[in-house]
């Protein structure tokens, strides 16, 4: 059961990394005006090249440490203080701390950088070095299924628990991300010490 338990903390990362309920408002006001079948091309083509996206980061990110020299602890210590800056705006600030220029709305902003964004590729790359693919792989599908149903039903959503309580979760996954970024930076510090041997 050592593997359920792994999953369920790399599923909680991720969807404290992802945040869709606070995203629910953004992607309301982006496709205002559109008809619900446009609203829902826009939810699956969003879904899939935000997944698209993050596979390639989950199977590339350590090719790419290794072409450029760089250490899990020097990622985890750059990534954690990434997560921690992107939970620290979403904490001080409202949904519009998220909002991005929009060229085409469901690749950008609302694929990425809303769904697949700094945070949830850090902490993807970083479950992968902890738990192995398979479990990344699971936490990646389970909360992007779970973001594609949300944001199809986004109005219904966002009107049964109203804006305070997107709102209040929106908080309350920001903190959670805030102190996992707190806990890969003091991990990164420990490790590197380990390795250049400093008492």
């Amino acid at each position: 059961m050592h593997w359920l338990q792994n999953l369920a903390l790399s599923f909680v990362a991720v969807f404290a990394a992802l945040d869709i309920v606070g995203t629910l408002p953004l992607y309301i006001s982006l496709t205002n005006g559109m008809t619900s079948k446009q609203r829902t091309r826009t939810v699956d083509k969003s879904m899939i090249v935000a997944l698209v996206v993050a596979l390639a980061f989950i199977f590339t990110g350590n090719g790419v440490f290794s072409l450029l020299g760089i250490r899990v602890f020097d990622f985890k210590v750059a990534g954690g203080i990434v997560l921690l800056l992107v939970s620290l705006a979403d904490l001080v600030g409202g949904p519009e701390a998220k909002q991005r220029s929009s060229g085409s709305t469901g690749i950008v902003p609302l694929a990425v950088p809303l769904i697949t964004g700094p945070g949830v590729i850090t902490t993807l790359i970083l479950q992968v070095e902890s738990f192995g693919y398979f479990i990344t792989l699971g936490a990646l599908f389970g909360n992007y299924i779970l973001a594609w149903f949300l944001l199809r039903k986004a109005e219904f959503v966002t009107g049964k628990i109203g804006k305070d309580g997107t709102v209040v979760i929106s908080k309350i996954a920001a903190l959670l991300l805030a102190a996992i970024a707190v806990a890969m930076i003091r991990n990164g510090v420990f490790e590197a010490i380990a390795a250049f041997g400093i008492n």
